[in-house]
């Protein structure tokens, strides 16, 4: 081979290895883009606890291919009125029996997410599962639950009791009305 042959050839070669470097960034670029789009202040949640771009985005996507798994549907309009129904009750105990209505509350949301067909196993589970449906308001979830978790342990006072039940509400109101949502769009 000449020269001129080699440098030609090295030339191409970097020239493809530019290329494939190139397609790579923006690949990467493009997957952080749709991860932040899609779970929101998650995304950073999930990012900060692994210490690792790369491996934060490697959960969000197990969560996403979880969650293609699974058949989450819309609540029949009779099931989901007996929902808010139940829950105006649990909200009007919440006066009397601030810690009875935050239990039932925990237990009501998680009877709405097994009726819509998300996996009620432990909580983590859970609250991955909701990330990637609801992804702004499962932070509600983990400090609802957290307040919960304290509740038992006597550390919780009237005003978290409060907070806990507000952030509740926001979830399950958005799991009844992301129902009403998919009934209308299928039919």
């Amino acid at each position: 081979m000449n020269q001129q042959a080699i440098i030609v050839a090295t030339v191409v070669v970097l020239v493809l290895a530019g290329g494939i470097v190139l397609g790579y960034l923006f690949a990467r670029r493009r997957r952080t883009k749709m991860l932040r789009e899609r779970f929101g202040p998650e995304y950073e949640r999930v990012v900060q606890r692994e210490g690792d771009v790369r491996r934060g985005e490697g959960i969000l996507e197990f969560r996403q291919k979880q969650r293609e798994k699974l058949e989450i549907r819309p609540l029949p309009e009779a099931e989901r009125q007996q929902f808010a129904d139940r829950w105006t009750s649990v909200q009007s105990l919440f006066v009397d029996d601030p810690n009875a209505a935050v239990t039932q509350a925990d237990r009501l949301l998680i009877e709405v997410m097994q009726a819509r067909g998300y996996p009620t196993g432990d909580f983590e589970q859970r609250a991955s599962d909701i990330s990637v449906d609801h992804p702004v308001l499962v932070e509600n979830y983990r400090v609802a639950h957290d307040i919960a978790l304290r509740h038992d342990k006597g550390a919780a006072n009237t005003e978290d009791l409060r907070r806990a039940m507000i952030h509740y509400r926001a979830l399950f109101e958005d799991l009844l009305q992301s129902s009403i949502a998919e009934r209308k769009a299928i039919g």
